[in-house]
């Protein structure tokens, strides 16, 4: 397994006049949000359109993922989607994130930009995509492969995925939102993966990340409890080896220490009476 590598990366797409933009976009970072957790009909109204709309580009941008293909143009077709359906790439201008899709390959733990690498038979691939529509961000992330994967990755990507499953269902109003990743770590543990503490869920809605952390691991000290009305992400990162990590010069790109791969599945949540209802479905 070859180590990845930094390869050139094109100039920003541009987005149509008429689409409105976040708040961020031109600016060094967004503003903290001041908010409640919990989200009016209204807004949770425009989060399940934002949301479905989010999870029909990312099943698009998963389709065209083969042996051959860049990543850089996969964010091109999937900038092109989004933007043809009249919603902003949340991530461009997003601090200084110049591209519409996070595409993290192989041992990449999350924030990989697309690049000019063509992806090779056997590759890894999350896709992390975030549409910005009628002034709320859909957010949801896949594993992906690039022609078979190795039955170690195929594992890794189902039992990441149950993980994030089972980290919703224990989502339910009146306990804390560390119950969620208590029971993502449990279950990542039973097949010795390394479960990401550093890079975590998130409130989402009309800011793209409220300052509501959403851990996937045994953390006692975030301790907000779960209301009727909150929304936000489950997006476990689950290595097959060790979770130390170091970034890219591009200020992004974080990676396994050890070079072990790593599957990330992600969803946006809303928090019901009973428990959670996904939003970013197609």
């Amino acid at each position: 397994m070859t180590a990845l590598k930094p390869y050139p990366v094109s100039p920003p797409l541009p987005v149509p006049a008429d689409i409105p933009r976040p708040h961020y976009v031109g600016r060094k970072a967004p503003d903290p949000y001041r908010g409640s957790h919990v989200q009016s009909a209204e807004t949770i109204e425009k989060m399940r359109v934002a949301g479905k709309l989010a999870a029909q580009a990312l099943a698009y941008a998963g389709s065209l993922v083969e042996p051959g293909i860049t990543t850089d143009a996969i964010d091109r077709k999937a900038h092109e989607f989004i933007c043809d359906h009249g919603a902003y790439p949340s991530t461009v201008g997003y601090r200084g994130f110049t591209k519409s899709i996070c595409t993290s390959i192989n041992e990449v733990i999350c924030h990989g930009i697309p690049d000019a690498r063509p992806l090779e038979d056997g590759d890894m691939i999350k896709i992390d995509l975030t549409a910005f529509h009628e002034g709320v961000h859909g957010d949801n992330c896949a594993t992906f492969f690039a022609g078979e994967p190795s039955e170690a990755d195929r594992l890794l990507s189902e039992r990441t995925h149950e993980a994030m499953m089972r980290g919703i269902r224990a989502a339910k109003p009146g306990r804390q939102v560390n119950v969620i990743g208590k029971v993502i770590e449990a279950y990542g543990k039973r097949f010795g993966y390394g479960v990401v503490k550093d890079y975590t869920g998130h409130g989402v809605h009309t800011a793209f990340h409220s300052g509501l952390i959403i851990p996937h691991y045994d953390a006692p000290q975030f301790d907000d409890v779960i209301e009727v009305g909150m929304t936000f992400t489950v997006e476990p990162m689950i290595a097959q080896g060790g979770i130390d990590w170091y970034m890219w010069d591009d200020g992004w790109s974080v990676l396994t220490k050890d070079g072990s791969r790593v599957s990330q599945w992600e969803h946006t949540i809303l928090i019901t009476p009973t428990g959670a209802e996904i939003l970013t479905l197609p």
